[in-house]
């Protein structure tokens, strides 16, 4: 069972690590703002495992995880799948904010002001 379980992580592992080779522009525009304590002085990683879920953006101290989400994430069957990640993601601890790749692009601030919110926001 042990050996299952770390062959799992090492698995989910070596698919962050591919994520991370090759952002998406929207993953690269927000990672420039969240990088090397750049903002709010916390840290920010990329792509990280959480349980079987793999999140663009995790802030540690904030325990806090950022998810952008593209035009396919607007079909209803996408959405429920959405919803039931970020309850599990809930259920594991993580608190989550979702943002539409073009606010990222059109409304930077507004997404920068809202994870700035959270950021300041004690985790329950």
């Amino acid at each position: 069972m042990a050996k299952e379980k770390s062959r799992l992580f090492l698995d989910e592992l070596a698919i962050a690590r591919g994520l991370r080779r090759r952002p998406t522009d929207d993953e690269s525009k927000l990672w420039r703002h969240l990088r090397g304590r750049r903002f709010s002085d916390v840290k920010f990683r990329r792509q990280h495992p959480i349980g079987p879920y793999i999140v663009d953006f995790f802030c540690v101290e904030a325990n806090l995880a950022i998810e952008l989400d593209g035009g396919g994430h607007g079909h209803a069957e996408k959405v429920a799948e959405d919803a039931h990640r970020t309850l599990e993601l809930h259920r594991l601890g993580a608190r989550v904010l979702r943002f539409w790749n073009k606010d990222v692009f059109q409304n930077t601030e507004s997404v920068l002001k809202m994870i700035a919110e959270a950021i300041e926001t004690p985790s329950p």
